[in-house]
């Protein structure tokens, strides 16, 4: 039950930090500067005929 207890403390504390740099990764990622040509050219790939 030890084992059990040290990581449930770790994913508790660093496990949560990581998730909420990921996803303020993710954000900046989507949100920076020139990405919205590159979103709206992947949105209009189904459009497009061949």
């Amino acid at each position: 039950m030890e084992t059990y207890t040290a990581m449930r403390t770790f994913a508790d504390s660093w496990g949560l930090l990581f998730m909420a740099l990921f996803f303020v990764g993710v954000v900046l990622f989507a949100f920076r500067p020139g990405s919205r040509k590159i979103a709206d050219d992947a949105a209009r790939i189904p459009l497009k005929e061949d």
